[in-house]
């Protein structure tokens, strides 16, 4: 009984080519056992060094007795073998069937481990289409010698040398005797071990399919160690789910077009995943290729980054909700699935809160943010698992309600949100009521688009404004004939603005004391295909919604630019003003000032001569802003007014901020002038107010003798209205200019 796996009729001789020995083994059993010392002379061996390695072996082979009995037991065979102070592999079919206590050792290995492993995993450069060049292995000799590399425990690569014994060539078994070898690595492959250790990059080298090198960066990344890595397949990296399928689309695009680089995920010894960027390369030996080599770069980082930015991008940074763009974006898919399952719709709630406005004023931004995040947490608790909130902008919210059959469904879900809305809110440890009026339209066949759904829900919502708020309303058949109504101006503004048929009509405004004329107010208005004259204030609210009243105040300061270059000619003296109106939106364009350059440049028109007027209500929103963007005009000598003052009674301290020149008060406050009590005390202390900050106050809506009179004796300094002149056309109004910038006298 021989060793297990090596049975062979004949005999056969091991030489190793530094410790020269010689055995003859016959029937598979060891007989006797020699140690010969014939040194080779080949280019990389020291005759003499090994001469002297192999003396001193052999004493000590000697010395415990190497005469074996052909009946030598198996365990005693393997235990001459495993007292070589060689490395000894017996080899069949390609595979090792046994290595002896040194070779065991010197692999790190236990006794089993090495079983039926190829042999070119442990000897490199043995065989063709290893990581080292060949040896020529001699098919007409029995023996011949060879130099490889072993790769050992803890990542080591080991020259070694000795000598390859065939034993049978049809069943290509062989005896492998070897020793580590006395050659130098070459310094070129030692820098590149280091320069590979020092790459930040992890860099792992696989020989068929078997992990045969990684640098220490490789166990940074992904937790293994050398060790651990060693023998193992880079595939175990790929996650479980697509672990064969990506394994495979990877190596046939590297053998297709020679290396590919690819941004995928990872997963490290404990389970995480690691984003990485991974170049796939062939590992090439003698044009041949034999494995891969592949380096990873860390990118979870800039992947994190990215995924930020891109959240950042589709959601509202204050609340976290999704953002409009976010929000068209789920409900055009809604739309989609709508349009695919006859049974599926869905609906939109649009929701805005009722006193944002009042609480951000007396309570401050802060708490305005605060209001905000709250809200948007209340409309997250009031939503069922398949329905997704948005902050549209400013206090406007908006939710897509999936999957319902009925407006009922719709319904439900709106009683349920502004059931949470009417709790009051703690902010700062003030309980505020907040209030919220919400809008909701179901998807029917008439919505053709997901924005048209939306803007049927805000429809309601502003018909549950009108209501008095606190409420929703439904979009129902009487709301749709509203919105055709809305549509139908939308249409005829935008016809006008194309075909160019706003005109101006102009009111002139006064001085109060002498009756002297001091400007004209510009009154856009439409000029119709008869030559009839329309009001503009329908249209201008459905303008400033959907986004008109930007194009046309391009048109209104070209006109009242040129208009004002064309009246200074024929009134030269510098004192004539012509003012125009502006909503909150126009007023707000960051192109506004850029366009009224534009509009001065080409009219040659002096900006000291032009007044812009606008809301109240349009600076009590952000004062900030609003002083932003008056002092760019005020830097361009371009003087404002605010129009309607008093109507909202907004804090009196913004006004104080505002780089204003002029205060128009509210019409209705031209009555109370001669009325008694807090009306009267109103009016006084509004003139008072804007006399002592040296601004001009303007009395607008003068229809009587003693409204005249008592704004006059109150220090109001100029006015306007049917008591003084009527809205007057333009040749009425050149008229006006000619007669010497007065009228009859209007003084108490």
């Amino acid at each position: 009984m021989g060793l297990p796996g090596m049975q062979s009729p004949t005999g056969w001789t091991l030489v190793a080519s530094a410790d020269r020995f010689r055995g003859w083994f016959r029937g598979g059993t060891i007989h006797t056992i020699k140690i010969m010392a014939t040194p080779v002379s080949k280019a990389g061996f020291h005759p003499a060094l090994e001469q002297e390695r192999v003396e001193a072996q052999v004493a000590s082979l000697e010395a415990i007795g190497l005469n074996l009995h052909e009946n030598a037991h198996p365990d005693i065979q393997r235990q001459v073998l495993d007292s070589l102070p060689v490395l000894v592999f017996l080899e069949r079919d390609g595979k090792v069937v046994f290595a002896n206590a040194e070779a065991r050792r010197l692999l790190g290995l236990n006794q089993g481990e090495w079983a039926a492993r190829p042999v070119e995993e442990i000897l490199w450069g043995l065989y063709p289409g290893t990581a080292e060049p060949q040896t020529f292995l001699s098919v007409t000799e029995r023996s011949s010698p060879f130099h490889a590399t072993l790769p050992a425990q803890n990542g080591r690569l080991v020259p070694v040398e000795g000598t390859y014994s065939i034993l049978n060539a049809q069943q290509r078994e062989a005896v492998i005797v070897a020793h580590p070898s006395e050659r130098e690595r070459a310094p070129k492959s030692q820098l590149m071990e280091d320069v590979l250790a020092s790459l930040p990059e992890a860099v792992a080298i696989e020989h068929q399919n078997h992990i045969l090198y990684t640098n220490p960066a490789f166990t940074r990344m992904f937790g293994y160690t050398v060790e651990e890595a060693a023998g193992g397949s880079l595939r175990n990296l790929i996650v479980p789910e697509t672990r064969f399928g990506e394994s495979a689309a990877l190596k046939k695009a590297v053998d297709e077009r020679g290396g590919v680089t690819v941004e995928t995920v990872r997963m490290s010894k404990d389970g995480e995943l690691v984003d990485v960027s991974m170049q796939m390369a062939p590992l090439l030996v003698d044009s041949a290729r034999v494995g891969y080599v592949c380096t990873y770069r860390d990118i979870g980082e800039r992947k994190q980054t990215e995924s930020k930015l891109q959240h950042d991008a589709m959601h509202d940074v204050l609340t976290g909700l999704p953002n409009r763009a976010l929000f068209l974006d789920r409900l055009n898919l809604a739309f989609s699935r709508r349009l695919r399952h006859s049974d599926y719709s869905c609906g939109v709630l649009y929701v805005d809160l009722d006193h944002f406005k009042e609480i951000n004023d007396s309570l401050g931004h802060a708490a305005g943010d605060v209001l905000l995040m709250a809200v948007a947490g209340r409309l997250r608790a009031s939503l069922r698992p398949q329905d997704s909130a948005a902050r549209l902008g400013g206090d406007e919210f908006a939710v897509l309600v999936e999957n319902i059959h009925t407006v009922n469904d719709l319904e439900i879900v709106a009683s349920r949100m502004m059931h949470e809305m009417e709790r009051p809110f703690d902010l700062f440890g003030h309980a505020v009521q907040a209030g919220a009026s919400i809008g909701a339209a179901m998807a029917g066949p008439e919505h053709g688009a997901a924005d048209q759904l939306l803007r049927d829900a805000d429809f309601a919502m502003y018909r549950a404004k009108q209501n008095g708020g606190g409420c929703f309303e439904i979009f129902d058949k009487h709301l749709e004939v509203c919105a055709a109504s809305l549509q139908q101006r939308e249409r005829e503004l935008r016809t006008a603005l194309d075909r160019r048929q706003f005109t101006f009509l102009y009111e002139p405004i006064f001085r109060l004391a002498s009756g002297k004329l001091e400007g004209f107010e510009c009154l856009l208005s439409l000029r119709r295909a008869d030559g009839t004259m329309g009001d503009l204030h329908d249209l201008l609210g459905a303008a400033e919604d959907n986004g008109l009243s930007l194009e046309l105040s391009k048109e209104i300061l070209n006109a009242v630019c040129a208009q004002l270059r064309n009246w200074s000619e024929l009134a030269p003296q510098p004192d004539l003003m012509l003012s125009v109106n502006l909503t909150r939106r126009q007023i707000y364009d960051p192109d506004l000032v850029a366009h009224l350059m534009k509009a001065l440049a080409a009219s040659g028109a002096d900006a000291a001569r032009l007044w812009f007027e606008a809301p109240e209500s349009a600076f009590n929103e952000n004062p900030d802003a609003a002083v932003a963007i008056l002092q760019r005009l005020a830097d361009f000598q371009v003087r404002v007014a605010i129009d309607d003052f008093g109507s909202g009674l907004a804090p009196l301290n913004h006004l104080v901020h505002l780089p204003v020149s002029r205060i128009k008060l509210a019409p209705k406050l031209a009555a109370a002038a001669v009325s008694a009590g807090p009306q009267l005390a109103l009016v006084e202390s509004l003139i008072r107010f804007g006399n002592k900050l040296g601004l001009q106050v303007v009395a607008q809506g003068i229809e009587t003798p003693d409204q005249l009179a008592a704004l006059a004796r109150l220090g109001c300094e100029l006015g306007q209205g049917p008591l003084l002149s009527p809205v007057l056309d333009r040749a009425k109004a050149i008229e006006c200019l000619r007669s010497g910038f007065r009228t009859l006298s209007v003084g108490a």
